[in-house]
């Protein structure tokens, strides 16, 4: 495992940023598809600004969300707040932020955001699948020290090699990327076929998602701490719960008349 793909000089092609140029094309084709094929009143155009729009405020949420639980670092490294590329983005803060900015877009755009968020969930699972890729090259969301004969040893220039030199851990990164996978696969060729409510779809991938990571978590050497507990179990418990009630509320795997337009 190693972050740079190739060197040219002091240019550089890391496999994290590369992990973002393939979901952006990726995730791009499957939206336009999805947004058509729902009748979402976006040209093909638009499709493509709402996933930068999601992917930048993500890449922000994330981000900001990793500074908050660390403040004492960053206040003393100023510099080190952009430095996305040694590591340090929180998902659940990307996923506030890819939300909000979302929801800003399509609001802009008067489009309905249940509908429109039904459409995005597969697109963002799958391209937490490939982020989870670009995390296993760098090294880093690491796991815990293992036994296991698919344990791995991480070059020791790496978070988790600095961390644990010489020593097998857990690769949690393969493991999530493995989990997402499945949850894209659910929601784009089994879920996204039959007529639920609006809302369903995005219900759906929260909780499994939530469901995953929470177990995924267990795994991990790196976790933000509140309270003394994993900050991203607790936030997963509660997603978990609030999600489940509000598909039982309103009954979300309901069908409904089937939308031409928006």
């Amino acid at each position: 495992m190693h972050p740079i793909l190739i060197s040219f000089g002091p240019i550089e092609i890391r496999y994290y940023g590369l992990m973002y140029v393939v979901a952006i094309i990726v995730g791009s084709y499957l939206l336009k598809s999805e947004v058509k094929r729902k009748g979402i009143s976006l040209s093909e155009d638009e499709s493509m600004n709402l996933l930068l729009w999601v992917m930048l405020g993500g890449i922000i949420g994330a981000r900001l969300y990793y500074v908050a639980f660390n403040l004492e670092f960053y206040i003393d490294n100023i510099k080190e707040i952009p430095a996305v590329w040694h590591g340090g983005l929180a998902i659940h803060g990307g996923i506030i932020g890819g939300i909000f900015s979302g929801w800003v877009f399509v609001r802009k755009h008067s489009v309905p955001f249940w509908y429109a968020s039904d459409a995005c969930a597969p697109v963002l699972i799958l391209g937490q699948t490939f982020g989870r890729f670009g995390n296993f090259m760098n090294g880093d969301a690491h796991g815990v020290p293992t036994d296991l004969p698919w344990g791995i040893v991480f070059p020791p220039e790496s978070i988790a090699g600095r961390e644990f030199p010489g020593i097998a851990t857990h690769p949690v990164m393969l493991y999530e990327m493995a989990l997402n996978f499945l949850i894209f696969s659910l929601l784009w060729f089994v879920l996204r076929k039959r007529n639920f409510k609006s809302g369903f779809i995005f219900a759906t991938y929260f909780v499994l998602y939530s469901f995953g990571r929470f177990i995924v978590e267990s795994f991990r050497a790196d976790s933000l701490m509140m309270w003394g507990f994993r900050t991203a179990q607790v936030i997963s418990i509660a997603l978990i719960i609030i999600t489940l009630a509000i598909i039982i509320y309103k009954k979300l795997w309901q069908n409904e008349p089937q939308r031409s337009s928006d």
